[in-house]
């Protein structure tokens, strides 16, 4: 969706000028790439972690196990492993043969000043709106990053 443009309204000779469409559009866009940003540092933490555990040395695709999304019109992060990888639940939450190993919720709560930080820096531009959009990149959707780990 691209940057709506200012509602321009003249009666009487007085022109009124309307940006709560583009305040409500750049508010939502930088909540969503705070978000994408905060899953790609949560997933890089990720990693080492899960690299260390016995399954995971075997795996085929160690690196494709945690992925994110960001969904747009929740505009919601979600955080979590590929279907039919090492990691699942029974890894994460532990069942009757599996220990509890944490590695999601722990890595988050492990970094939450980290997150808040990121979380600011996004939504602190909203008073600026040239920097809000540099700060946007509008197609993206969340992944695995496999091109920095």
């Amino acid at each position: 969706m691209a940057l709506p443009k200012a509602v321009k309204i003249k009666k009487d000779g007085v022109e009124i000028v309307s940006k709560v469409d583009r305040a409500q559009y750049t508010i939502h866009e930088l909540s969503r790439a705070a978000l994408l940003d905060t899953g790609r540092l949560l997933r890089r933490r990720m990693l080492p972690k899960a690299k260390k555990q016995p399954g995971m040395r075997r795996s085929k695709r160690p690196l494709s196990a945690f992925q994110y999304w960001c969904r747009r019109k929740e505009t919601d992060l979600i955080i979590g492993s590929k279907h039919r990888t090492w990691y699942g639940e029974g890894q994460e939450l532990g069942t009757n043969n599996q220990p509890n190993r944490s590695i999601i919720k722990g890595t988050t709560m492990e970094n939450l000043a980290d997150i808040r930080k990121i979380q600011a820096q996004y939504l602190s531009a909203v008073e600026n709106e040239s920097k809000a959009l540099s700060l946007i990149k509008p197609n993206e959707e969340g992944g695995d990053d496999r091109s920095d780990s």
